[in-house]
């Protein structure tokens, strides 16, 4: 941790040499977190480039804090205030979204952050912030604020336990709370999981593996597209993404898929639901620092083999085969591939699941899920 600094500036992101220092900024704050998995900084890089699509429908304003102090590059914080005017569609209301935020511990360098994205938000005629939220909910969002004892799982924020303190301390309220439930592998589903197996075999439904070749993989990647867009529509804070977006994540993961964790449920041809899990890759991405230069990548190869862990992104059925027990013979399906003789996987964490999400919620703790980490996201009127 490093001291509290005295005198420090916010200033927009202009330049090149701006954005690198804004790059560099978790790795002061993190700099003796055992638990902090470095991003992939070309991931984060992304999307401040002209190219981004959210530029197409939205506008950002990325922010440092620099110290006089400290020696190097003198970025001690950051924080990015955005525009997605497809989420001021859908809700009808002036709502501005600040993320990306990092900063060391300094509650006066965190509130000049903040004031910073929220005055510029104001500029922008917002009348309400929200975060935090990376651009939109289909990136990075969430704080963490219980369950800091264990690294985060792939593709799970994770935050030193202050950050929650500087929302509090800065008169933020509380918007939506959501869990990552833990699953211990070495103990069996209750019977009534095989159960429903079974009775959606019988009532037509087909279970088969996500397919990761060639063009059958781009096939179920554009179903699931429209199955994910049909049943999230109404997720809170959420706007839909358009199939090209949707695609270039999905090549990103092709190569990481272990399909036995990737059930697909089809119905006269229809894919009607999925059970999407991966192998925790943080496990090998802490050890790479960020580069997946050749270095990097040798070193993934390397430390992937000591993956013992699974991570659940996302269960999804369409409503209407709920009674032909497809989320319950999805689960099931899902947690099997784990148990498969020869696979490593000794637990599964499924996250994240907003608080109000009752029905997901109770399938999962049937199923066994326990929580133990909890996240918020946090509003502010302007």
């Amino acid at each position: 941790m490093l001291n509290k600094v005295a005198t420090f500036d916010i200033r927009p992101v202009t330049t090149p040499v701006d954005n690198e220092m804004f790059l560099d900024v978790p790795h002061r704050v993190y700099l003796n977190d055992r638990h902090w998995v470095p991003p992939i900084r070309s991931s984060i890089a992304k999307y401040f480039l002209p190219t981004n699509t959210f530029l197409e429908y939205g506008k950002l304003q990325q922010f440092i804090a620099l110290s006089h102090e400290v020696k190097g590059s003198g970025a001690v914080g950051r924080i990015v205030a955005a525009v997605n005017q497809r989420l001021i569609d859908r809700e009808g209301e002036k709502v501005g979204l600040f993320g990306f935020f990092e900063c060391i511990q300094d509650n006066t360098v965190a509130q000049a952050l903040l004031d910073a994205a929220c005055n510029w938000l104001r500029e922008q005629g917002m009348t309400k912030v929200r975060g935090p939220i990376d651009l939109s909910t289909h990136n990075n969002c969430l704080f963490l604020v219980d369950g800091f004892d264990s690294p985060p799982a792939l593709m799970m924020p994770y935050n030193p336990p202050y950050y929650p303190e500087f929302m509090e301390r800065d008169g933020w309220q509380k918007a939506i709370d959501a869990y990552a439930y833990n699953f211990a592998l070495d103990k069996p589903l209750p019977p009534e999981f095989e159960k429903a197996y079974r009775i959606a075999c019988k009532s037509g439904v087909n279970f088969r593996p996500v397919r990761t070749k060639g063009k059958t993989f781009e096939e179920d990647a554009k179903n699931i597209y429209k199955l994910f867009n049909r049943t999230f529509a109404n997720n809170w804070s959420s706007t839909p993404r358009t199939e090209a977006e949707f695609m270039e994540e999905a090549k990103d993961l092709q190569s990481l898929v272990d399909p036995d964790l990737f059930p697909i449920a089809e119905y006269n041809g229809e894919m009607i639901g999925f059970w999407m899990g991966l192998p925790d890759y943080n496990i090998a991405l802490k050890h790479v620092n960020g580069k997946l230069d050749w270095l990097g990548i040798l070193k993934f190869l390397w430390y992937r083999r000591q993956i013992k862990q699974g991570r659940v992104l996302v269960m999804c059925s369409l409503p209407e085969y709920r009674r032909k027990m497809v989320p319950l013979a999805l689960i099931y399906l899902g947690m099997q591939g784990g148990r498969l003789k020869g696979k490593p996987y000794k637990r599964a964490e499924l996250g994240y699941v907003y608080e109000d999400n009752s029905p997901s919620r109770k399938l999962i703790e049937a199923a066994g899920g326990k929580i133990y980490k909890t996240y918020r996201i946090y509003e502010k009127a302007l």
